[in-house]
């Protein structure tokens, strides 16, 4: 168990989507992600960034994504003042392969991990492949989490490799946009029933995850709360956890 200072903040963003659907939307997005940063940097003990902040991303042996900047010197910034800072791999930025812990000095996890601040029980995660259906992602995902996979992929030319990716986002967004703009009712939001799973096991006050890109507060029995971050394409949400208790918030 971790104990808060007084005044101090955890804070949790999710699904920023840098790099979509042009250079000029992505940046506009970037700077506002980073005025958001600046503005917390004062009181913020720990910082969650909880998956997709790229539309894609993939970490050859010698060769990194280019752009990003701004964020990632940002990030540079709060670890270097002794913020840690946590990243949760998203379904968009699975590939990471230590770059950006060397870097940066965060630490990335690619599974749902359990936190206590003040006697809190927390559990954090991106949320892609969890709870029940979504089984023709769960088996792609096997596949893009494949070390031969990942191997194979790594052979092919920056350029062949990045533009088929980018392509294949473009299409899931297309095919996702409508269902991700509406909530869809307990029994098919697959993140709901996972945390009805959860707190079956052990009682979480908060499970906080993203992937689903609408902001979304929801009791799932007295005492646990499920809290999806939204995104910083549509929305500019995040949550906040002040010792207390987590308020979902919008950056304006």
């Amino acid at each position: 168990m971790h104990q808060l200072l007084p005044g101090q903040k955890i804070y949790f963003a999710s699904d920023f989507h840098l790099g979509a659907p042009d250079y000029k939307a992505s940046r506009e997005r970037e700077d506002r992600i980073v005025r958001w940063l600046t503005s917390i940097e004062h009181d913020a003990a720990e910082l969650f960034l909880v998956g997709d902040l790229f539309d894609f991303w993939f970490e050859y042996r010698h060769v990194a994504p280019k752009g990003y900047i701004r964020l990632l010197g940002k990030i540079a910034s709060f670890t270097d003042r002794g913020i840690p800072v946590h990243l949760h791999v998203g379904n968009h930025d699975m590939w990471m392969f230590g770059y950006l812990e060397k870097e940066l000095g965060i630490t990335v996890s690619f599974q749902p991990e359990e936190r206590n601040w003040n006697g809190i029980n927390f559990l954090i995660g991106h949320g892609d492949g969890l709870g029940p259906g979504d089984y023709g992602y769960k088996f792609v995902k096997k596949i893009f989490r494949n070390r031969f996979f990942q191997w194979s992929y790594a052979r092919l030319h920056p350029n062949l490799a990045f533009g088929v990716a980018n392509f294949l986002s473009r299409q899931s967004r297309k095919a996702n946009y409508s269902a991700d703009a509406r909530y869809l009712g307990d029994e098919n939001e697959w993140l709901v029933q996972f945390c009805k799973q959860q707190v079956q096991h052990k009682a979480y006050h908060y499970l906080i995850f993203g992937h689903r890109h609408l902001p979304l507060e929801k009791e799932i029995q007295p005492g646990s709360k499920y809290i999806n971050l939204g995104d910083w394409i549509k929305y500019n949400t995040y949550a906040v956890f002040d010792g207390e208790k987590v308020m979902l918030k919008t950056f304006t």
